[in-house]
């Protein structure tokens, strides 16, 4: 079955850096678009960032320059770096996949001094 298991969240102060991971099982992960998505207390969802099958990247104009998005095919396994981190990035981040359309459950990212 498809399984995305995130990890590598955690809390962290105001300007540092976290790596996550996102491992897949059960899919054709090096066919697939990956992305990182995010909730806040009381918000929606939000795209975080995305890397297509050929690597092409896509962020969100609040993570842009800080955040990076990539992947690794020989190990089914997709990385956001965060660095610069602000108190606004604090949300659980969830990994996605887009064939089929599944979630992982979630990482928590507390930002705060």
């Amino acid at each position: 079955q498809v399984q995305l298991v995130e990890s590598g969240g955690g809390l962290v102060q105001p300007g540092g850096s976290l790596r996550l991971s996102c491992a897949a099982s059960g899919i054709f992960f090096s066919v697939n678009t990956m992305g990182w998505y995010r909730q806040a207390p009381g918000k929606q969802r939000e795209l975080v960032a995305v890397v297509s099958r050929s690597g092409s990247t896509n962020y969100a104009d609040s993570v842009r320059g800080r955040f990076t998005i990539s992947r690794n095919n020989a190990k089914n396994t997709v990385y956001l770096q965060m660095n610069s981190l602000k108190p606004e990035d604090t949300a659980v981040y969830y990994c996605h996949t887009t064939v089929p359309d599944f979630w992982g459950q979630g990482t928590q990212v507390t930002v705060s001094s």
